[in-house]
């Protein structure tokens, strides 16, 4: 969520920048600030009216002390009036910051200034491709006809036990899931990152707080008997854990990973690009997140796309890295790296992950502070990243690697699996 201030300050550059999200502020923005304005006066009146009454309360035991008792009296009327105009006030003030709330949580994240304009992932921008030709001695099959071949992940169980989108991983494939998810955490901890493990189910105030609510309401598992939700990415927990604290400076940065599976209705659609793994209702992803002070938050984003690059390098697959353009970037983000490994046998790319900087839009959402060198309370800011989902990265290793004897299994990979070939 935007800060008032910043809103104030900076009106005619965030309607500027929100239209490259395709976001129109041209009426919501003036009425925010109307009812800021409103809010502000209100606030300003119902102050100087308690004021006002506590120092007549004051006045009107003197008085009767005095024995001054009918100008008592008619202070002490002066004051009921006052204490009633102060109900009303405050009646009308949490009105005013109702509908001010309202407005503030549907105005998503002002997009970086490198952020490109357009409408939809066909715009995005390559920043960065390490791509290489691979060549089969086969014709490569699509991953859920070696999952099928090699018995490995079977589809039609996960529909029959769950539904679509809930695949069962078995033998081989449950242990490459594994062994993935090893790798990464082993990874992220070489790398100096506290490791967590998380509930998967959170509240409503660690929904909002991170920007799922109410902003993707629709996409996420909830169980309203306990007003609680399924989490969508670890993400939601993690962030969480810093919630309504004030840190201090000397804390930052804070790099935490956790593993988790992962929960999200998905929109439904039909074809072989949301076929398999492609898209799930369930999945695991191990996910980095930052806590950073606002003046090393972009260097840090850096460092996070360099750091996803290596774990995908490691696994030998070629990638790409696109710079999210504003009708793709997610309600949340001021700027977004997505990662893309290529998928031979589908002769597509793959979205692995995303890494993301949130600026200041969650901590506040989330009144996650720190207080700086010289006393003042700050506003952190928030970074994560997928390190990375396991769906298509498993799709990417099954197609890309197969041969006519089975599919290879990544050097780096062989510690974690026990063995270097699915067949």
């Amino acid at each position: 969520m935007l800060q008032l201030a910043f809103i104030r300050e900076n009106k005619d550059l965030l309607t500027k920048r929100l239209a490259i999200k395709n976001f129109d502020g041209q009426k919501i923005i003036p009425r925010v600030l109307d009812l800021d304005e409103r809010r502000r006066s209100t606030q300003k009146e119902l102050d100087d009216a308690l004021f006002e009454s506590n120092a007549l309360s004051k006045e009107v035991g003197s008085l009767f002390k005095e024995g001054k008792a009918e100008e008592a009296t008619k202070v002490r009327e002066r004051s009921a009036a006052l204490k009633k105009k102060s109900r009303e006030l405050n009646e009308k003030l949490n009105k005013i910051k109702t509908e001010l709330d309202k407005l503030l949580v549907t105005i998503p994240n002002m997009p970086h200034a490198s952020v490109p304009a357009g409408k939809n992932e066909g715009d995005n921008a390559m920043v960065f491709e390490e791509a290489r030709e691979i060549t089969f001695s086969v014709k490569p099959l699509p991953h859920w006809d070696l999952a099928s071949k090699y018995r490995i992940i079977d589809f039609d169980l996960g529909s029959k036990v769950t539904g679509a989108g809930f695949p069962f991983y078995r033998g081989k494939g449950a242990r490459l899931q594994r062994a993935l998810i090893n790798f990464f955490l082993d990874e992220a901890l070489n790398a100096g990152y506290e490791e967590y493990q998380v509930p998967l189910l959170v509240n409503q105030d660690s929904a909002f707080g991170t920007g799922q609510l109410p902003d993707k309401d629709g996409q996420m598992y909830d169980i309203p008997a306990d007003a609680l939700y399924l989490i969508p990415t670890s993400e939601v927990p993690v962030t969480n854990i810093y919630r309504n604290d004030i840190l201090k400076e000397g804390d930052l940065p804070i790099r935490n990973v956790a593993f988790s599976s992962c929960f999200r209705r998905e929109a439904g659609s039909w074809g072989s690009h949301v076929r398999g793994l492609n898209r799930l209702h369930q999945f695991d992803k191990v996910e980095i997140v930052h806590i950073e002070h606002p003046e090393r938050s972009y260097p840090a984003l850096e460092d996070m796309k360099d750091y996803v690059a290596g774990l995908i390098r490691k696994l030998e697959l070629p990638f790409r890295i696109m710079r999210l353009c504003g009708g793709d970037l997610s309600f949340t983000s001021a700027l977004t790296y997505d990662f893309e490994v290529y998928s031979a046998a589908q002769e597509r790319w793959l979205e692995v992950s995303s890494v993301s900087n949130f600026e200041s839009f969650q901590s506040n959402r989330m009144k996650l502070r720190f207080k700086d060198k010289n006393g003042k309370t700050r506003l952190v800011h928030t970074l994560n990243g997928s390190a990375l989902a396991l769906p298509r990265m498993v799709a990417a290793l099954l197609e890309n690697n197969q041969t006519s004897g089975g599919v290879n299994i990544p050097e780096v990979l062989r510690k974690y699996t026990g063995f270097d070939r699915i067949s």
